[in-house]
C-alpha cells in the first residue's frame, strides 16, 4: 500500500473526509481534512474541523506513516479553510447552491475567473452570475467537471454565527 493509500483509509475510516493530500520537497506532507455531514464526533458538534479533530488524525497518520515506512520531515493537518476547494465532483453535489470561485482550463468568452452560485444541471453544472448592470439579466455559464483547472467557496464571514444560506439555482436539480 502507498503513503497516500494509507493516508485516504486512516481518514476516511477516522471518520473524515481527505480532501486534499500534498508533499512538498522540503518534506512537509500536509493532509486536509473535513467533518463529514450529519456525522457525530467525539470532538463536539460542530460543522466546522476543530484543532482536536486534526490532533486526532495527525497522532493516527504519524502511526500509520511509520509503520508504511513513508518518508517525510514534517506532517501538517490542517482544515480547507472557508474558501474549501472544490477537488472532487462529490464536492459541487455537496455545495451545490453556494457561491463559488471557478478557473476555467481553457478561456470562455474571453476569461477563465467567474464567481457565481454553483448549481446542477444536467451532464454537468451551472454558475449562475451577477448581472454587470441592474438592468441586465443574471449570467449563466454551463461547464463540466473537465474543463475545471480550481474551484474554492467563497468565504462567508457573519460575526454574530457563520450559517451558510443555501441559494435557490435556476434550472437545478
Amino acid at each position: 500500500m502507498s503513503w497516500q493509500q494509507a493516508t485516504d483509509k486512516t481518514v476516511t475510516g477516522l471518520g473524515y473526509e481527505l480532501v486534499d493530500l500534498e508533499r512538498t520537497g522540503g518534506g512537509l506532507l500536509r493532509v486536509t481534512i473535513d467533518r463529514v455531514p450529519g456525522k457525530a464526533y467525539p470532538t463536539g458538534e460542530s460543522e466546522f474541523v476543530l484543532v482536536e479533530d486534526c490532533e486526532a488524525v495527525t497522532r493516527q497518520l504519524q502511526y500509520v506513516l511509520e509503520v508504511e515506512n513513508a518518508n517525510y520531515a514534517r506532517l501538517e493537518v490542517s482544515s480547507p479553510g472557508l474558501d474549501r476547494p472544490l477537488k472532487r465532483e462529490a464536492d459541487y453535489t455537496r455545495f451545490a447552491g453556494l457561491a463559488i470561485e471557478l478557473t476555467l482550463k481553457l478561456p470562455c468568452q474571453g476569461r477563465k475567473k467567474f464567481k457565481g452560485v454553483l448549481g446542477a444541471r444536467d451532464g454537468g453544472w451551472r454558475l449562475l452570475m451577477e448581472p454587470a448592470a441592474k438592468n441586465e439579466p443574471e449570467q449563466v455559464l454551463d461547464f463540466v467537471f473537465d474543463e475545471v483547472r480550481e474551484a474554492r467557496l467563497v468565504p462567508v464571514i457573519d460575526f454574530k454565527g457563520r450559517k451558510a444560506k443555501q441559494v435557490e439555482t435556476a434550472g437545478g436539480e
